[in-house]
């Protein structure tokens, strides 16, 4: 996995302003820290001192705990967002064309942004404690499983929440392995993904979805 020198945000910044607000550079920080040291490095406390923020400034945006996660999980949502672009790549219902946007939305994830995939999984696993965290974090996924039953939809599927179902745990299997997992050292080509799911969508909807 890459060496985190840089915050998680820095690889979906492109579209941010050049001087965030103290939200966003509270949550983005989280988000560092998540990366970095865990959930148990996040604190209120860490935040400011990281940020060079005063001592209390966290607290007075984020009063509980479970604030600051739901701040965190409202930012990588944001920037998953902004990496992953499901309306920019999943915009065909060829199943063809939807193979090339997911894989070429997979690649740029791998190859740039592994470290939201760590704070995923920390909140993910933290979510699965805390009932309140848990729906929240649920409603920020809708964003990216609306667009893809729709893409099923319009590709012909005749169960577009089962299929899409699928695409997600392939797509959050290969994530796993080639962030934190046994293939972190070897990330696909963007042509190898697009092999692969081309063979999942052409599976689940016919022969269309040759690549």
């Amino acid at each position: 996995m890459p060496t985190r020198s840089t915050p998680p945000a820095a690889a979906a910044a492109d579209a941010r302003p050049s001087a965030p607000s103290r939200a966003e550079l509270i949550a983005d920080t989280a988000l560092t820290l998540l990366a970095e040291r865990g959930m148990r490095g996040l604190t209120h406390r860490a935040v400011d001192e990281r940020a060079g923020l005063p001592q209390g400034s966290t607290s007075n945006h984020a009063r509980t705990r479970q604030a600051l996660l739901e701040a965190a999980v409202r930012r990588l949502a944001e920037l998953e967002a902004r990496v992953l672009a499901p309306g920019e790549l999943l915009t065909s219902s060829d199943p063809a064309g939807a193979a090339a946007g997911l894989a070429h939305a997979l690649h740029r994830y791998l190859t740039g942004s592994t470290d939201l995939l760590v704070c995923r999984y920390e909140l993910a696993l933290e979510a699965t404690r805390r009932p309140g965290l848990r729906a929240f974090y649920d409603d920020a996924g809708r964003r990216f499983r609306e667009p893809l039953v729709a893409l099923m939809t319009a590709a012909g599927s005749s169960e577009p929440e089962r299929h899409a179902l699928s695409v997600v745990a392939w797509a959050e299997g290969m994530m796993f392995a080639c962030a934190v997992g046994s293939y972190h050292r070897a990330v696909p080509a963007e042509e190898e993904l697009h092999r692969g799911c081309a063979e999942l969508l052409r599976g689940m909807l016919g022969t269309g979805a040759a690549g």
